[in-house]
């Protein structure tokens, strides 16, 4: 599990931007109660099917 913030930094975008992204619904996030972690293996499957990537 990463914080948004940590998702954000890992997919080279800021942190007011991935949240944005979550806001949208763009990033798959689980919350626990207040807080929002974003799961290692989702952002894995993000960044494989990104384009570019190899």
């Amino acid at each position: 599990m990463f914080s948004v913030a940590e998702a954000g930094e890992l997919l080279g975008i800021s942190r007011a931007f991935a949240y944005e992204l979550v806001a949208r619904g763009d990033l798959p996030v689980i919350r626990l109660g207040r807080r929002i972690v974003v799961p290692k293996a989702a952002l894995l499957a993000m960044v494989t099917l990104a384009p570019g990537s190899n």
